[in-house]
């Protein structure tokens, strides 16, 4: 499921960063927060490595 935003890419990229133990947890903010606890390693890296280039910086509702 590749990331829909800039934004969102971003977040997931924090997420996988804390549950590789390169980051910490508590620095964690929203959706990066949400995300650690809610999807697995790999549904983070997939959305960390989707490719920029046309990407809004977030998404539309």
């Amino acid at each position: 499921m590749p990331a829909k935003s800039k934004a969102q890419q971003k977040a997931a990229g924090a997420a996988l960063a804390a549950k590789r133990g390169e980051a910490k947890k508590s620095d964690l903010k929203g959706a990066s927060k949400g995300m650690l606890k809610s999807m697995t390693e790999k549904e983070l890296e997939d959305l960390a490595s989707t490719k920029r280039k046309g990407k809004p910086e977030h998404a539309s509702k």
